[in-house]
């Protein structure tokens, strides 16, 4: 695996908004990596989106490969907001504390992206949000373990979840549902990032 593209936005207003919004992301050949994300890189609510469990959005070329195929046509590196692309990775196999080493950096898998109405518009299709949860593949975000500089080219190793993995796709899956206590006990128990925690009881 390498590091395929590092991406950043600034604040922008996407057509038909008053408000800015950090998601038209776009490569650049190198940033650096603090505890809360790329340096540069906007992130406009932070309500939902930043902070430390969720300073990087990440995607996997075989994912994206995958949805290009599905939109029916190309998909530019930060075309879904991602921060970084990882080519040969694909989001399905990858479980909450799952690491990627990108040199002396270190990232922690720790939630899903949760599509919102942002994304749909950005996306230009109303019902995109929808759609993105049926793909069952969403975007991983990873809090920072050690910070550094990303470049593109990089190599990258993929060190899975040594406890019980609970992959990215599943939490996704499990908006909404009722829960049982013990599996509920299950998503609490990995390194899932704080905002979900509420979201299964914890």
């Amino acid at each position: 695996m390498r590091l395929q593209a590092v991406c950043i936005g600034r604040p922008e207003k996407l057509p038909g908004k008053s408000y800015k919004t950090g998601i038209n992301k776009a490569p650049v050949g190198a940033a650096v990596l603090d505890r809360l994300g790329l340096v540069g890189d906007a992130v406009c609510n932070a309500k939902h989106h930043g902070g430390e469990d969720q300073a990087i959005l990440l995607e996997g070329s075989l994912t994206l490969d995958w949805w290009a195929q599905e939109l029916g046509r190309p998909l530019e590196p930060g075309t879904f907001g991602e921060n970084l692309v990882i080519e040969g990775l694909d989001n399905q196999d990858v479980a909450v504390g799952d690491r990627f080493s990108i040199g002396d950096v270190v990232l922690e898998a720790t939630c899903p992206r949760s599509p919102c109405n942002t994304f749909a518009v950005k996306m230009a299709d109303p019902k995109f949000v929808k759609t993105y949860f049926r793909g069952e593949r969403p975007g991983i975000y990873c809090r920072v373990i050690a910070a550094g500089t990303l470049a593109t080219g990089e190599p990258v190793t993929h060190e899975p979840y040594s406890g019980d993995r609970v992959m990215i796709p599943e939490m996704l899956a499990a908006v909404g549902k009722r829960l049982s206590d013990a599996e509920k006990s299950r998503f609490l128990a990995a390194p899932i990032g704080s905002r979900w925690k509420a979201t299964f009881g914890g």
